[in-house]
């Protein structure tokens, strides 16, 4: 049965779909903060560590980060314009923050859990999942205990961000959107022609999440300029949303057992140092910004890109700030991590 639904990729797809909706459905009637992301999340994982092959296949998964990203950058406005000037703060404080992550996390797992210096450092890396993977196998580090630990802050953040914020007082029962006006579907169709036509061109520049961050860009721009006046409609944005929380789960296909029991102390005390550094840098640059600190807080929390994006736009959050701010982290990582390797550390 199991070689069955991974050797067909549209059923695993619908399997995968299927337990992701199942999971979002329960993470509502549960009360989990932020369901529609961390319901599918919780439930998909868990259901890959049982040996499902779940996965999604890439078109539907290109789908879904279309939907998200011109939901996403629907929510640009001229507020958003101003905020802009003020980015360079952030985005320095972001930087230091990405280093302070960094040396503590790489020195907990050196003292702390019997990591060599180089696996440390890249196992302490907050993202940038597919560069860290790639140089662990050229320096031929502990690659299974760095991927797992890598995975599991990716999910940890994915459930941990939406109880820091519900802990901090922010408002995670409003719906995923309640627009004054839905965007037409002439307006809509227009948007997804325009991402298509830029998203390839994207991928060939290794731009991560090429689909997701071409929607919203395209969309951005289209509402600045007013031209697809109007939000994502609910129910696309809500479908959008629980499959991003499905794909995460997903991150878990493969995992043993055993070695996630092994490495699951370990890499939440490297979520938890992350997730404490990113509030502690919020809070300042929120002040200094004039923005909510749940937004900040989503902004400076490193777990994956899409996911994070996904619960801006879930909070109506500043779209481009959040945006830059992840896509700023990705940028610096591949500089920040070699360096923190040392000499020699370059593949090849």
């Amino acid at each position: 049965m199991v070689q069955w639904i991974r050797d067909n990729p549209a059923v695993q797809t619908v399997l995968t779909l299927v337990a992701g909706v199942a999971g979002a459905a329960l993470g509502g009637l549960i009360g989990l903060p932020l369901y529609q992301i961390t319901g599918p999340a919780i439930l998909v994982g868990a259901l890959a560590l049982t040996g499902l092959p779940l996965a999604i296949a890439v078109p539907v998964r290109d789908l879904a980060f279309l939907v998200v990203g011109i939901g996403v950058g629907a929510g640009m406005n001229a507020q958003a314009r101003e905020a802009i000037l003020k980015w360079p703060f952030a985005l320095l404080a972001l930087v230091v923050m990405l280093v302070a992550i960094m040396f503590l996390c790489r020195w907990m797992l050196m003292r702390g859990f019997g990591f060599d210096r180089r696996a440390a450092v890249l196992a302490s890396s907050p993202g940038h999942l597919s560069f860290v993977i790639a140089m662990s196998t050229a320096l031929e580090a502990d690659v299974a205990r760095i991927t797992v630990i890598q995975t599991i802050r990716v999910m940890a953040m994915t459930v941990a961000v939406p109880f820091a914020l519900m802990l901090a007082g922010a408002d995670l029962d409003r719906p995923v959107a309640a627009p004054d006006a839905v965007m037409g579907w002439g307006a809509l169709a227009a948007l997804v022609l325009a991402t298509i036509a830029i998203a390839p061109l994207l991928r060939r520049l290794k731009v991560p999440a090429h689909f997701l961050l071409a929607g919203m860009g395209v969309s951005a721009v289209a509402h600045l300029l007013e031209w697809t006046p109007g939000a994502m409609h609910p129910g696309l944005a809500l479908l959008g949303f629980v499959a991003i929380g499905t794909l995460i789960g997903t991150r878990f296909t493969g995992i043993s057992l055993k070695l996630l029991g092994q490495m699951s102390v370990a890499g939440l005390c490297v979520t938890g140092v992350a997730m404490g550094m990113a509030v502690l840098f919020a809070v300042p640059v929120a002040a200094f910004l004039g923005m909510p600190v749940s937004h900040v807080v989503v902004a400076f929390a490193p777990g994956g890109l899409d996911t994070m994006i996904a619960m801006g736009g879930v909070l109506a959050a500043d779209a481009g700030f959040v945006a830059a701010s992840h896509v700023g982290r990705l940028v610096v990582l591949p500089v920040l991590v070699p360096l923190m390797l040392g000499r020699g550390s370059k593949p090849g």
